[in-house]
């Protein structure tokens, strides 16, 4: 088949490696424009950009891929099928309707659950032990469409957005190929999926890495590995010694079940230096302040001479002091 690529993201490239190294042909690929990125704000083009740049290949950039102009490239590579991964935007009926065989779509989780942007994050910060991956169909509503395969996936109890990521990317391969042929031979089953069951998973902002120290340590311990290694779970931490504070994110933590006889305050340190939360006690093991490298807790106690007493407060908070 000729098989024209939409996407932007790292978790397509996976994929354009197994076809590109197929029989099938990869006809076009089209990504999103190169868009501002860090404190200079240098345009810095998608993971699937520089893919198809270091292989040699063309990749359109569009930023409507709706557009008459877009959609003439599109129809011009002559495909029979469109596949999206990550891409981005919504793809509408004018390009689905350019292919025999239609669109499909890979997408993080086990479909009706988790639909949206960020199914991985999402799945990591709500506790799962079990996600996967789901090749569907475009439909006209989010993530909605009918499903032709799917494959579990335990969530490791040290996962982190990135590492899970990772292995869905590579999970999805050898599902998607087995589809496509499928599809081809006119022997692929479309299942409805069932809307009853639907979960949502709506695009990560950076409030969502707030850590509210009120909530219990075994929630801040899912929130830290659903974000890192963005926005990441982030605080301030105050040292009661100097009066300084540093903006922190947290990469890896656990979550103690202790109790809290004497009803310190969420956030504090307690004489074991672990971070008192709403139920139980965080122990950090790394972190991240900003401007620095990630390192050990350890190591960022030693520089900071930390003891029991200093406070880690709510970001949200701190901000909010700031503007008023």
């Amino acid at each position: 088949m000729r098989i024209v690529f939409l996407g932007s993201a790292e978790f397509g490239i996976p994929s354009l490696e197994a076809i590109l190294s197929s029989r099938h042909h990869l006809a076009g690929i089209f990504t999103q424009p190169a868009r501002p990125a860090g404190r200079r704000r240098t345009p810095k083009p998608t993971a699937v950009s520089i893919w198809a740049k270091q292989k040699g290949l063309p990749a359109a950039e569009c930023e409507n891929i709706n557009a008459p102009d877009c959609i003439g490239q599109i129809a011009a590579c002559k495909g029979d099928l469109l596949l999206v991964i990550a891409f981005g935007q919504k793809i509408g009926r004018a390009v689905i309707d350019l292919f025999r065989f239609g669109a499909v779509n890979v997408h993080a989780s086990l479909l009706p659950k988790y639909r949206g942007a960020a199914p991985i994050h999402w799945a990591l910060m709500n506790g799962e032990t079990e996600t996967g991956i789901s090749i569907i169909t475009l439909a006209d509503r989010m993530d909605a469409g009918d499903i032709l395969a799917q494959a579990p996936a335990p969530i490791l109890p040290d996962d982190t957005a990135q590492t899970l990521h990772d292995r869905l990317a590579a999970l999805s391969v050898p599902v998607l190929m087995k589809t496509l042929e499928k599809i081809e031979k006119g022997t692929a089953v479309y299942t409805p999926q069932n809307e009853s069951e639907a979960t949502y998973a709506p695009k990560l902002q950076k409030h969502h890495g707030y850590i509210d120290w009120e909530r219990p340590a075994a929630a801040i311990v899912n929130q830290i590995r659903g974000l890192w290694p963005w926005p990441g779970a982030q605080a301030v931490y105050v040292s009661g010694k100097t009066g300084r504070s540093w903006r922190v994110t947290l990469q890896k933590a656990q979550a103690l079940d202790v109790p809290n006889p004497t009803r310190q305050p969420s956030g504090m340190l307690n004489e074991n230096l672990d971070v008192w939360c709403g139920e139980g006690a965080l122990r950090i093991e790394q972190i991240k302040p900003a401007g620095s490298d990630l390192m050990s807790f350890g190591a960022f106690v030693n520089g900071r001479a930390c003891q029991p007493g200093d406070l880690f407060l709510p970001l949200e908070k701190v901000l909010k002091g700031m503007m008023e």
